[in-house]
């Protein structure tokens, strides 16, 4: 088949024909496809079929596991790419935002860094840039960026997904606090565990925590890292929590300091689809920025 017969289709497929060939191209199954566009996996294979039907051809063959190019495709696939940044340029031209510093940028993170390390970043990328307007979302949550329930994610785990680009970002120190009468009373008597719900209690620190205190009582649960050194700066009891946050609390003592340092890696995330755009990218390196500036305070060497 040459070419120029793969051409003739071209003027029949529209940009739903077009995107549907590109992203299962890339992604290579149908439920990889569906997760990128925020679908069902029976959606996308009926997308799939009605495009073949309306062209009346295959530019994807079904092999064990996975889809491939059909030499059509493939000599479809270059032409179809060029479409696409054609209408994603077309796009910004029509809104006139995402060439310039100005619009809207969701970041969702936790709590833990939210307020003393993220917050005062963007405020002050907000006074170079006025235009962008910051949604700043502190969930325990992992909201997803395949959804686009946000457009930029600053995590303790890493990401899954091809469609979002990550980097490593930073490093967090846990370490293990409650007030001073906590530490007389270790050994004397059985002592009370902060810690997160039950849905959390696979995270590292969870489960770092009851290591040390093996048989321990947990008194208090909650997955706001805030309520939790509040909990024990009130007296609540023992709670692994970020150095950088607990060190500067002078009604706290850090305890078991010979254990081993739990430290956590810091993970930036955005959806493919933001990454080039000026406010994403103006965001994140405020971020980043704000996280290189703060490495020896989010991870002190004692």
């Amino acid at each position: 088949m040459t070419n120029a017969h793969a051409f003739m289709h071209i003027p029949e497929m529209d940009w739903d024909d077009l995107r549907t060939f590109l992203v299962i191209a890339r992604h290579g199954t149908l439920s990889a496809a569906a997760r990128a566009l925020g679908v069902s996996q029976p959606t996308m294979g009926r997308r799939l079929a009605v495009m073949e039907e309306r062209i009346g051809a295959r530019l994807l063959q079904r092999h064990p596991g996975r889809f491939a190019l059909t030499p059509l495709g493939e000599a479809v696939l270059g032409n179809a790419e060029r479409i696409e940044a054609e209408v994603f340029a077309a796009e910004r031209a029509i809104t006139g935002r995402d060439a310039a510093l100005e619009g809207v940028v969701r970041l969702t993170t936790v709590d833990t860094l939210a307020a003393r390390i993220v917050a005062p970043a963007l405020a002050a990328l907000q006074r170079r840039h006025p235009g962008i307007v910051i949604e700043l979302v502190p969930d325990t949550r992992s909201l997803s960026l395949s959804r686009r329930e946000a457009d930029i994610a600053l995590r303790m785990s890493r990401f899954e997904g091809n469609e979002v680009v990550a980097r490593r970002a930073g490093r967090l120190a846990m370490g293990i606090y409650a007030t001073p009468d906590w530490r007389e009373r270790i050994g004397k008597e059985k002592v009370r565990l902060i810690s997160t719900l039950d849905d959390q209690a696979h995270l590292p620190e969870a489960k770092w925590l009851l290591e040390i205190f093996p048989d321990a009582a947990i008194g208090f649960r909650s997955n706001s890292r805030e309520v939790q050194l509040q909990t024990a700066l009130a007296g609540g009891g023992i709670a692994a929590l970020a150095r950088y946050r607990a060190d500067t609390e002078p009604g706290l003592v850090r305890l078991c300091p010979d254990q081993p340092p739990l430290v956590r890696d810091i993970w930036l995330g955005v959806h493919s689809d933001m990454r080039h755009m000026p406010r994403a990218r103006a965001v994140m390196d405020a971020i980043i920025g704000a996280l290189e500036a703060s490495a020896a305070i989010l991870n002190p060497v004692d």
